[in-house]
Order: C-alpha cells, then structure tokens, then sequence
C-alpha cells in the first residue's frame, strides 16, 4: 500500500516540478499541541477526502473529525514514534524519492528522450572494430592509446577501415568481413556504441569508444528511414551442422512445403508440424514483431521486401531453408507512445542518471558547494605509490584537509573516510579514489537535504504529501498500540465488554459450536478423537496446534460456529441433514468434537469479529476523550469562518 501511495504521489508531482508554490498568504487554522496547523494542509485533506466520499462531507463534519486525527498525530509524538529508528528510516526513505522528480533537470531528459527516438526513425549500416580492455587496470591507457593510433592510422589512410579490421579487431565474425556488422537498429546496441553511431556522418570514422564491453572504432557506411516493424511467421529446415548428402532432402522438403502452403494450406498448422525452429514452431512459427536489423540480413531482407499477407518462396541463410509469411506491419510509434519505453531502457543503462546529475550541479552552486579539485588531486598524488595498510588508514582517518567546501563547513579526507563502508582496499591508489567518491556521495546528499528543505518551505503540494505520509505512519503505530492491537491482546477487557453487552450478539437461531475433525479414514478419526480426549487443553488455539502437531496431514481440524444451512457438514452433524459427498477423498471422514448447539454465543470468540470491532470502537472513543483533555486545541474561528464561507 505505501509502495502505491508513493507512485501516485510521485506521478500527480512530476506533472509539475517547481511549479505548486504555497500562497504568501497561508494562515494557521489551528494548533495542536502548541503545533501550528496551516489552512493549506487542512484544505488539501478536506478536499482529498470528499473527492473519495459518495456524498462530500460540509466543514463543520470534517473539522471534528480532523481535531481528532492531529490529537492522535501528537499522541503518536508525545510517544517518541517519530524519534524511532524504523519510523525515521521509512519516513526518510520516502521523503527522498517523493523528491525525486524535483531533482531532476527536465530539460535534459526530454532531450535525451528525443535523441533516442530520433534514432528510432533511421538505420544505420555500420562496421566496427574492437580492441580489448584490461579492466583490472582501471581506464587501461594502454589499449585506449593503442585504440587511438589504429584510429589514426585509418584517418590519415595509412591503412584502409576494412584491413585494419581483419588485423586487429578481436570480433571475429565481423572482423573476416572487414568489420562489417550490417544494419544497425536502434536500442539494440549499448547505448554508449548507439550514440557514436548515430553522432557520426555517412563515410565518416567515429572517435574511439568504450562500450563497457570494449574499445570500437566504428564507421558508418550508409543510412536509410526506419523500416519500423514487421510481424512474421516463418518454417524452417535446417542446414547448419547438418551431414552434406542430407541438405539436398532438406531443400526438396521445404520446396514441397512452399507448394502445399499455395495449394491453401494454413501456414501455423503446417509450421507446428514441419518447422525445425524449436523457438517458434509450437506458436505455428510465429516469430512476433521485429524490427531492422535484428534478424540475420537475408531473413531481415526477404521480411521486410513482403507486403502483408504475403508469403514468401524458399530461400536460405546460414541456418537453413526459410519460408516467410508475413502479416503485417507497423511504422515507429509516436514519441508519445514509445515515451516509457525509452525511460526503462535509459534507466537500464545509466542515462536516466544524467538528468538527475545534471540538477545536483545547478543545486550545488546555488547551495554554494565547491569540489576542492587541487586537494583531491593533492590526495591521489600523495597515495598513488602508498599501500593501504594500518598506518595509511590512521593518518586519512585523521586528515582534516577539506575535499569540498559547503556553505556551513567542509567534508575533509577524515569526514569522506569515515562514510566508506569497508577499510580494505588493494591500494593506496584505490583508497584515495574511494576517499574522493565519498566526499562527492557526501556533497550531493547534503545538496539533496537542502533542496528537499526548500521544496517542504516551498511547494505546498510536495509537503502536504510528505506531512500526510509522516502523519499517517504515526497515526497507524499509535492506533495500533492504544486501540487495534490492546484489543487483540485484552482478552479478560474483551470478554467483560462481550458480557457486559451481550444482548448486542444475540442470535436469531441457534448454533452448532464445536471442532470438525477430517481424515482419509474413520480409523484415523477415531486416533484423533482419542488424542483430543487425552490431553487438557482449553485454550482453542493451543489445542488446535497441539492437535495438527501431533497427526501432522493425517488430519484437520477446523474449529466451527455455525447456524442451521449455514455449513452442510454441520447441518448432517449437529441438525438432522443428509450426509454431503465428500469432495476430496483425503477428508472423506469426519466428526464432531466439544460440539454443542447454543442459543446464544457463551463467550466473546463466539462473535470474535463484531464484538473486537466494537471493543475497537469503546478503546477509541475512550483514548480520545483522555487525547481532547490532554492536548489543548485552539482554533482560530475567524479563519474556520471564512472556510466554510467559501465551501458552501
């Protein structure tokens, strides 16, 4: 439920980041405790409130109503809830990502959103080539200098794309035909080798780039529009790894396949039957949407030359013998439309990042937060050749030279230090350059607090959401300990507000009230009857146990208040019925245990639910009339007036 609060709180804001301002002119309504109480928060919950009610309530029902929830809230205070670890925790964690939207600089993610679907609407024919990276050596200058020179070479043409791609690029498949990968649909590649791709002209060499999985070159050879996407079905017969005096059958079988589909057959039922794709054949070789250049290009070629309904004649690739049909086709959808599929792929790969780091920079200068460059180079130069060991440690551990400059102080190498969660590091080197993404970790969370400051002084609709969600944390632990849970738990309180009004749970027919005991068997019944006679258990729920303990699945045991029609069982058992058939053979046999017929419940179990609920209900009501003399209340009437004035 609060992971459901958070979503639509966090979607109603981002609809209008830094917009909702508070009005100069917001006054106190009230005060609870000595606490203020504005109108906008009142206004934003009386509102909130009728919006969910079939028939609105006036203010003057309301504000009763609301007196009693901000008492509760003060009890929950006056308790120390919001000082707790579980409660600052929760309170905390939802407070930042309801802030989440505000830091974000909306403006780069549209455009990064825009790039991406820009790249959507063209392919790109492209060849590459891939240098390893040693990724235990960090940025591993070696093989970017090496990367770079190839480059060059090219450039200046020393050397043509193609033969440096067949000497050097360790992608095999593509390194034999000159680095050629072919048609390059968007969103398929790492955003980092999508991005060179699509910032480099027709003919023209990309600077070197590291897609995380290595270093590319990439050339673009050629574009064209987006051929958006097609969805196909197609029959296979295989040819690869298949012995070569066999391939000649395989064609033959395919052939007399295509003349069957001409003949009208229908093309999923021939494909379920004859197709030797395992991946499609079960679905009458239905191979769903798919876009340019995800299919090898003598498929992809056949596929998207088809118009819709079409079927396709025989022809091969390096996996066999293929027959298309093709059923329709759809071009690049809106941005609009592609809009949360280009957020879930940017937040697989980092982009969705940027934005965020781009609005911690513009806070940061406003919060007046300057990263001391010189001494955190300072810091790396000293460690670069110093091994982590004991002494190293102690001496960062009580560095105080500062690493970044905030309005109110610094972060020193001791304060950075001191928020790293682990001491062991390989290396100096390594140490310090965890020391320095500390001491950023620690700037942009002090960047975070103060923005999200200013937006609860701010934005009143960001506060009224976080104050709702703080008050309604305490408002559930508190009532759970005054009211909901000392019901549960006041058994001897329960059962004297049950015969105190036992009138209220009078029954309008009697009741069987009793155990039903099942077993495959009347002889295992019988072994249970037995056990329950034997031991002095009066407690229902401990004798259940004990019960279930014992028999483990051999039998169950329900413990039954029941009225005439109400259970079939009991009306064989108890009220003169016919037997019922057993519906699972594992419970064929049954009995009655402790079974009586009652004219009126005996005890509070008897009506458990209604009778908890209106001892709820008596906790309740007696809490709030200690919380209304405890906690003094004012109420400025003249603004209470003008209230109901403009909610008529």
């Amino acid at each position: 439920m609060k992971k459901l609060l958070l979503s639509v709180a966090a979607a109603s804001l981002a609809a209008g980041v830094f917009a909702a301002t508070p009005d100069a002119g917001d006054q106190v309504l009230m005060s609870v405790n000595g606490r203020d109480v504005k109108l906008s928060e009142f206004l934003y919950l009386y509102n909130k409130n009728n919006a969910q009610q079939l028939k609105p309530q006036t203010v003057d029902e309301y504000i009763d109503m609301f007196v009693d929830y901000k008492l509760k809230v003060a009890d929950a205070e006056n308790a120390g809830i919001d000082t707790t670890a579980a409660f600052v925790a929760e309170y905390g964690k939802f407070r930042n990502e309801l802030a989440a939207p505000y830091l974000r600089d909306k403006s780069i993610e549209d455009a990064l959103i825009k790039e991406a679907y820009d790249h959507m609407l063209k392919e790109l024919n492209v060849s590459h080539i891939m240098i390893p990276v040693n990724r235990s050596a960090g940025a591993d200058p070696k093989s970017m200098a090496r990367a770079d020179s190839i480059r060059k070479a090219i450039v200046s043409g020393d050397i043509s794309f193609e033969d440096a791609a067949a000497k050097y690029s360790v992608d095999t498949p593509t390194a034999q035909k000159g680095g050629l990968m072919g048609w390059l649909p968007a969103g398929r590649y790492p955003w980092a080798f999508e991005k060179a791709a699509y910032d480099t002209k027709v003919g023209q060499v990309s600077p070197v780039i590291d897609s995380g999985f290595g270093l590319h070159i990439i050339k673009v050879n050629s574009e064209r529009p987006s051929r958006g996407e097609v969805h196909a079905a197609h029959i296979l017969k295989i040819t690869r790894d298949v012995p070569q005096d066999q391939i000649a059958a395989q064609k033959q079988a395919i052939d007399s396949i295509y003349n069957v589909l001409q003949g009208g057959a229908d093309f999923a039922a021939v494909a379920k039957a004859e197709s030797q794709d395992p991946g499609s054949a079960q679905r009458g070789g239905d191979l769903g949407w798919f876009g340019g250049g995800v299919m090898v290009a003598e498929f992809d070629s056949v596929a998207f030359a088809l118009a819709d309904g079409e079927l396709s004649k025989p022809f091969e690739t390096a996996f066999g013998y293929h027959i298309i049909k093709r059923y329709e086709h759809r071009d690049v959808e809106p941005l609009d439309q592609m809009r949360d599929k280009i957020v879930a792929a940017m937040a697989r790969d980092g982009r969705a990042e940027e934005p965020r780091k781009a609005r911690l920079e513009q806070l940061a200068r406003k919060y007046g937060v300057t990263s001391l460059v010189a001494n955190q180079m300072a810091l790396r130069h000293r460690m670069s050749n110093l091994p982590a060991d004991s002494a190293v440690l102690a001496t960062v551990a009580a560095d105080t030279i500062p690493l970044v400059r905030l309005a109110e102080g610094e972060i020193s190498v001791a304060d950075a230090f001191a928020s790293l969660p682990s001491t062991t590091f390989p290396s100096g080197a390594v140490l310090a350059s965890a020391i320095v993404a500390a001491a950023g970790d620690l700037a942009d969370q002090y960047v975070v607090n103060r923005a999200i400051e200013d937006l609860e002084s701010d934005n009143t609709d960001y506060s009224n959401l976080v104050n709702e969600y703080r008050d309604g944390i305490l408002l559930f632990e508190i009532s759970n300990r005054n009211v909901w849970d000392k019901a549960a738990k006041d058994h001897d309180g329960l059962e004297k507000f049950f015969h105190d009004n036992a009138k209220r749970y009078a029954w309008d027919a009697p009741r069987f009230k009793g155990y039903i005991i099942f077993a495959a068997n009347d002889t295992i019944v019988n072994e249970a009857v037995a056990y329950a006679d034997s031991i002095a258990i009066e407690d229902p729920e401990e004798f259940v146990a004990d019960v279930r303990k014992k028999f483990a699945k051999k039998i169950k045991i329900e413990r039954v208040i029941a009225a005439k029609g109400e259970n079939p069982i009991t009306d064989y058992l108890a009220f003169g019925g016919e037997k019922p058939e057993a519906k699972n053979p594992r419970w064929a046999s049954y009995a009655a245990y402790r079974g009586r017929i009652l004219d009126n419940p005996e005890e509070a179990a008897d009506v458990r639910g209604a009778a908890t609920t209106d001892y709820q209900a008596l906790l309740e009501k007696q809490w709030l009339k200690q919380l209304h003399k405890r906690y003094p209340v004012k109420i400025n009437k003249k603004v209470l007036k003008t209230v109901k004035e403009n909610n008529k």
